[in-house]
């Protein structure tokens, strides 16, 4: 989490150089390459640097994309490493067999996030401590798609804590609809491997109440989760 947030720092320093030299915003930022480097696999080839992913994974990739949805005016690229078989892989392979990684949830979930409409984002939230600094417990990024529909997505980075949520939409009168899903498990490690059933993937969410244009949500310890608003 603290090499995460350190992200959010170094793209925050270099956005405000290239805003002085470039205030035209004509040149793009791109975050090549991002992810977790985890211990190899006993008995994978080291230098193929195959490893497992988790549940951790999967909140820490959400913290990464909120990071850079949030930075999108200057962000126009960010490079997952990687995603087949290598790091924080999207996919694992053995012969024939196929897995989805927590992580691929995270990337499908923010799918509703392609060709929408940025929408700043004012997050207060609690802290963690970790080492020398202080991490946000929560991360937010929001967007409103072509059709009208408002999607927010959220981690909780506490990996024991439920941490609650006041999201006011500015500009609506009344919420009409909320669809909501959630990606966590019981524990921080829970893996989807072949020959099992999954221990990680999106599921419904439905711990949220709708208050005028005001949202309350109870977030889970270690979870991702995507709120999608109809006015």
């Amino acid at each position: 989490m603290k090499s995460i947030y350190g992200m959010q720092t170094d793209l925050e320093k270099h956005i405000k150089v290239m805003d002085q030299y470039d205030p035209e915003n004509k040149v793009a930022l791109i975050a090549d390459e991002w992810g977790n480097w985890h211990d190899v696999e006993t008995g994978t080839n080291p230098a193929f640097l195959y490893q497992q992913n988790t549940l951790r994974d999967a909140v820490t990739a959400g913290f990464y994309l909120n990071i850079f949805n949030n930075h999108c005016r200057r962000v126009k690229m960010a490079n997952i490493a990687q995603t087949v078989n290598v790091l924080q892989a999207m996919v694992l392979t053995k012969e024939e067999k196929m897995v989805l990684t927590p992580s691929y949830y995270v990337f499908k979930m923010f799918t509703v996030h392609h060709d929408a409409l940025m929408l700043p984002a004012d997050l207060k939230c609690n802290e963690l401590k970790v080492d020398s600094i202080n991490v946000p417990a929560l991360s937010a990024s929001s967007s409103i798609s072509k059709e009208g529909t408002i999607n927010i997505t959220l981690t909780n980075n506490d990996a024991v804590n439920e941490q609650s949520l006041s999201c006011k939409l500015d500009g609506i009168t009344k919420i009409s609809k909320v669809t909501a899903q959630i990606i966590t498990a019981d524990k921080m490690n829970a893996l989807n491997d072949f020959d099992k059933t999954e221990e990680v993937n999106i599921k419904s969410f439905t711990a949220y109440k709708i208050e005028k244009n005001d949202l309350k949500i109870k977030l889970p310890a270690k979870s991702v989760v995507l709120l999608s608003v109809t006015k």
